[in-house]
């Protein structure tokens, strides 16, 4: 086995490169030439970077040589204009589906890593399932979802597909500014929305181990710990856990939307995409985004067993120690 990752710098992805070279499995990585690689310095020796991107066919091709398997992991997660997001997370799945075709059969399998954004919104008494009829709320949902479909419905190679739901742990900027919030005695108080988790560390591990189980190919998985929290369960946690007095600073929901349309403006103005939008305000006013892992337990014996406590604790200690906090 030889893998070719895509996205291999980026939080998601560093971390299945960690789980594909602690395994000893020979990786390579599609990279562009200005793209940072501080999360896989340590990593390189052991690396073939193949230069490329996903919006060039002819480098794709190129990474593709000698590989028989690929897991795609590189997306868009936030845009200035939302046609970044189809360019991206359709356009460049459908560009990796190519690439992977013209190798004629060699390539015995594609790991996709899609959201549960694709999927939509659920609550948890009834948490979105691998067979329910997909219903995304936002433009990254949708470009998520078009992306899927392009691997099922153009791999001419076995596929799997991942659908995460909200990820954290170790190198994840984004869960950084609630600790960074808590650090200073604040509170964010965003509501009771019921969402699911899972620690990169263990999607890794899934998206590692559907490399060559009999039982994944042709699948999609919604790859998640067991049970829910709200925000408010998540910023009292991760208070616990800093030992840090905090300041309730309520946020309702309805005042997201003028904090979100500013971003959006600032954005475009600056041309810096920012998860905060109005596209994120549809996901950020939906019921809830809650689903149902255990098929993929059922069918391959994977899991993500990391509680969130569990999680939560080791990714402090990792901000700790790199200086983040």
């Amino acid at each position: 086995m030889k893998v070719l990752l895509t996205g291999a710098n980026g939080f998601v992805g560093s971390h299945i490169l960690d789980s594909l070279l602690a395994r000893g499995i020979p990786t390579a990585v599609l990279l562009r030439p200005a793209a940072s690689r501080r999360f896989i310095a340590a990593h390189l020796p052991a690396l073939e970077v193949r230069a490329g991107s996903l919006g060039d066919p002819a480098s794709l091709a190129a990474a593709m040589a000698d590989v028989t398997h690929v897991i795609h992991c590189a997306g868009c997660t936030k845009a200035v204009d939302p046609r970044e997001f189809y360019e991206v997370n359709q356009g460049g799945t459908r560009r990796v589906v190519e690439a992977v075709n013209r190798q004629e059969g060699r390539i015995g399998r594609l790991i996709h890593i899609s959201s549960l954004a694709a999927a939509g919104a659920a609550l948890p008494e009834n948490p979105a399932r691998e067979t329910d009829p997909p219903h995304p709320v936002s433009e990254y949902g949708r470009s998520k979802l078009a992306g899927e479909q392009e691997v099922r419905e153009g791999s001419r190679s076995g596929y799997v597909i991942l659908r995460p739901p909200a990820v954290y742990g170790p190198r994840d900027a984004e869960f950084l500014r609630l600790f960074r919030a808590v650090r200073s005695h604040f509170s964010p108080r965003l509501g009771r929305q019921p969402l699911s988790f899972v620690f990169v560390r263990d999607l890794a591990e899934a998206a590692v181990g559907c490399l060559d189980h009999p039982a994944a190919a042709g699948k999609t998985f919604n790859v998640a710990a067991p049970g829910t929290a709200t925000p408010d369960e998540l910023v009292r946690a991760v208070a616990a856990r800093m030992q840090a007095w905090t300041v309730p600073l309520p946020i309702p929901t309805a005042a997201l939307w003028p904090l979100c349309c500013a971003q959006e403006a600032l954005s475009r103005l600056t041309g810096k995409p920012n998860v905060l939008s109005r596209q994120k305000y549809a996901e950020l006013r939906a019921p809830g985004w809650v689903c149902d892992p255990s098929l993929l337990r059922r069918e391959t014996g994977l899991a993500c067993d990391t509680a969130l406590d569990a999680g939560l604790t080791l990714t402090l200690a990792w901000y700790r120690e790199n200086g983040w906090l």
